[in-house]
């Protein structure tokens, strides 16, 4: 007689399920947000009298997100639900487990330990001991200041109508300041360039109290002012004159530069384009004839540069709109009966076309795209639709781990014999260790959340079968108990080797997302962005940024492993079964046993024949 598997841990499996949930749900509030904001758009050009042909198309394209994102959420909901009703069936009223948080839509964001430490302070730095002030651009005699930190010379007193305008540091680490401050830190000068982590961090969270267009007009509107680009110099001082810009045009060239490579999405917008256009032939007039060719060559390609990254993001999303036109169906007789074990029968292989994915979608996500999917405080940023993201890779990329939770859970039912099931879940498992070696955690949790699936957990004739030791290793490892404890040393352990790794495929960390956007969300709502004396609490925003910058460092490693188009096209484009077809795809697999089920195959049924 065969050996009964241990039961399925449905408390574990809930919180997983939880998790997803409560990320498609802050995904679909913030697409609902841009509909409110394109239909006030419509109304306002209605009453103008203005062209709404692109708007209306716009508003067709929200919709369909909306709706595709709905269906994720009331799938994730339907098994956070069935999975939390079998825990209250299966526990024996004992006392909680208050080391497991809560998973799930009504829990209170608090702040929370991430396994970079705890989320910095919102309190006011205090004044005197290791906390000092000093004006943005502090310059050191005889080079040039870093603007990431404290410098040994100290200003002279600021006058007192200075003082709110200063920055405040603390450790020799910037902590906070106000936003005309912070903006002025990041102008270079003759003697000054902004560091390129202060760079990063202001770039990232400006955008929570000023648009990037309007943020660009002032940079421009300060060098303008501080350089005089715009003056004609008498003849006597034209020689200082391009002396000096010839030191500050190249700053100013890599400031733009810096910008549109680390956060090229913010220049689809048309207003900072044009400061763009705008700075780039400033630059290029006021240098001298030694210069300007130079220059020309250094505009030219940022420029070029910037254009390849926008050129690639309009292809993958005309690619992501091919995959998802025809992403689902309801009919198993539709399916492709091509088992994915036909095209790639070695699961290590296998789990290297998934890391190929994971990487492509990766490379995708900008930065910015983690603070503007939910940012809430400052609802006048969001006055108009063009001011709101203009991306939703992150979205597709938290909609790709519900693919293939779908897909895993499709070529399990898909197969009519019990002997099958139990290859294809075998296959699976193997495959997710495989990804797990390799350092791919988001697929490796998609595969445990595809195979936790109602419709395929409930097959106990078949999981009977299944040698499943394996599998209770790897969901041990991705346990969600003590806020996924377990993953992060993992995840920990997996970036220790990436840093030391001399071969590129052990540099491959592909995090659990929805984690990580659950982390980044806490902090953004765990810290006030602004202190009691008005200043914006910049020890938050290096926090956001260090765990972002920790991103970044992930999607930028190359796959090493040798790419197969048709497997990769399979896994992406074939179609999956919906919740419902799931469901009587699994009934006819396993019937029914007990008295929901029954009911609840009987209304599949009726449902389909209408």
């Amino acid at each position: 007689m065969a050996e009964q598997p241990p039961p399925r841990d449905r408390d574990r499996t809930r919180q997983l399920f939880g998790l997803q949930l409560e990320v498609t749900s802050l995904l679909l509030e913030a697409e609902r947000r841009k509909l409110n904001v394109l239909q006030k758009d419509l109304q306002s050009a209605l009453a103008d009298g203005g062209s709404i042909k692109a708007k209306e198309h716009q508003k067709q394209e929200l919709i369909l997100a909306i709706s595709r994102i709905q269906a994720q959420h009331d799938h994730l909901d339907k098994e956070y639900r069935d999975h939390a009703i079998g825990v209250l069936r299966n526990s024996n009223c004992g006392k909680s487990n208050r080391s497991q948080p809560a998973i799930g839509l009504k829990q209170t964001p608090k702040t929370r330990p991430t396994i970079f430490g705890t989320v910095a302070s919102d309190l006011t730095p205090k004044e005197g001991g290791n906390c000092r002030r000093s004006l943005p651009q502090t310059t050191v005699q005889g080079g040039v200041t870093n603007g990431g930190g404290a410098t040994d010379h100290d200003p002279s007193p600021e006058p007192a109508a200075d003082y709110d305008n200063a920055l405040v540091y603390r450790d020799g680490n910037l902590v906070s300041g106000s936003l005309d401050a912070l903006i002025q830190h990041m102008v270079p000068t003759t003697d000054y360039y902004p560091d390129r982590a202060y760079l990063f961090a202001f770039l990232l969270s400006s955008r929570l109290f000023i648009k990037p267009h309007e943020l660009l007009g002032r940079v421009t509107a300060l060098c303008d002012s501080q350089q005089k680009l715009s003056d004609k110099q008498p003849p006597a001082k034209e020689f200082m004159s391009q002396e000096r810009l010839s030191r500050f045009i190249p700053r100013l060239v890599q400031l733009m530069a810096e910008w549109s490579e680390t956060f090229p999405y913010d220049f689809r917008d048309e207003r900072v384009m044009a400061h763009v256009r705008s700075i780039t032939q400033s630059c290029v007039s006021v240098v001298g004839a030694a210069g300007e060719e130079r220059v020309r060559r250094e505009v030219a390609t940022l420029l070029q540069n910037l254009l390849h990254r926008l050129t690639a993001l309009e292809k993958y999303e005309e690619f992501l709109q091919r995959v998802n036109a025809e992403s689902t169906t309801s009919n198993i007789e539709s399916l492709n009966m091509t088992d994915v074990t036909d095209l790639c029968p070695n699961t290590s292989a296998l789990a290297q076309q998934l890391t190929h994915i994971e990487l492509e979608r990766l490379s995708f996500i900008g930065p910015e795209e983690f603070v503007q999917a939910f940012a809430k405080d400052n609802p006048h940023l969001e006055t108009s639709f063009k001011d709101m993201k203009k991306t939703r890779n992150l979205e597709s990329y938290v909609s790709w781990f519900n693919r293939l939770s779908y897909f895993v859970a499709t070529e399990v039912v898909k197969h009519a014999k019990k002997k099958q099931r139990v290859r294809v879940v075998e296959f699976w498992i193997e495959t997710a260790r495989e990804c797990f070696n390799i350092g791919n955690f988001n697929s490796l949790m998609a595969i445990i959340a595809g195979l936790n699936m109602s419709p395929i957990s409930r097959l106990k004739k078949t999981w009977n079968k299944v040698q499943s030791a394996k599998f209770s290793v790897l969901e041990h490892q991705m346990d969600p108990s003590s806020n996924f404890c377990n993953y992060r040393s993992t995840l920990k352990a997996a970036m220790w080797r990436s840093a030391g790794a001399t071969d590129q495929s052990q540099r491959i960390v592909i995090p659990f997302f929805s984690l990580l956007v659950k982390d980044l969300y806490f902090l953004n709502e765990g810290c006030s962005n602004k202190l009691p004396n008005g200043h914006i609490n910049f020890e938050k925003f290096w926090q956001l940024a260090k765990q972002v910058t920790e991103f970044i460092t992930w999607k930028q490693v190359t796959c090493p492993f040798e790419k197969n188009p048709k497997v990769i096209t399979f896994l992406q484009a074939s179609p999956v079964l919906t919740e419902n077809a799931l469901a009587l795809a699994s009934f006819e697999c396993e019937p029914p046993d007990n008295s929901l089920e029954k009911e609840r195959c009987k209304s599949l049924k009726a449902e389909m024949t209408s």
